[in-house]
């Protein structure tokens, strides 16, 4: 993980984009009242954004096992839910 100040970064941004994409480095720019950001490259962007889909999607059957263990679950048959999808 790199920092780099504003300045920097805007003189030689080719460079640090080489950086974050061909050798996967996150690169920090800092800049004035913590107005941080931080630059990645698309891979470890997509990366990110499945890890954080994949934590929600584990997140909501954690919850359906508690909701099942708390007894607050209703049961149907097949032909009750095909039904549903009728009406």
């Amino acid at each position: 993980m790199l920092a780099v100040n504003y300045s920097t970064i805007r003189s030689n941004l080719k460079d640090y984009c080489d950086k974050a994409t061909d050798e996967n480095e996150t690169v920090i720019v800092t800049r004035k009242d913590e107005k941080n950001v931080v630059l990645i490259s698309l891979e470890q962007y997509n990366e990110f954004i499945r890890n954080m889909k994949n934590t929600e999607y584990l997140n909501k059957i954690d919850r359906a096992f508690k909701q099942l263990e708390q007894g607050k679950v209703v049961a149907k048959t097949m032909e009750e839910l095909e039904a549903m999808t009728n009406e």
